[in-house]
């Protein structure tokens, strides 16, 4: 069996939904979803942007911790790759 890479996305939906399987919440996602839309409290959003600082081994500086950056997966995604240089 052929073992493709985790995207990025993939890791991140899959972060996502564990915070939403541990509120007993269960939906499926994509990367365009708001995360608000799905279920994600702010409380959440704190777990996720921890869990996403763990995941990527990146460290989210305080003015990229904005309502607009952590809207979807995909605008964490754009978040990630500014920080990390892969814009």
């Amino acid at each position: 069996m052929l073992d493709l890479p985790v995207t990025q996305p993939d890791r991140m939906v899959k972060l996502v939904e564990g915070i939403l399987t541990k509120g007993s919440r269960t939906r499926p996602i994509s990367v365009h979803d708001q995360l608000a839309d799905v279920g994600l409290t702010s409380i959440d959003m704190v777990s996720l942007m921890l869990a996403v600082e763990a995941e990527f081994d990146v460290s989210i500086p305080p003015s990229d911790i904005t309502p607009e950056n952590f809207r979807s997966i995909a605008s964490i995604g754009t978040m990630l790759s500014r920080l990390t240089g892969r814009a």
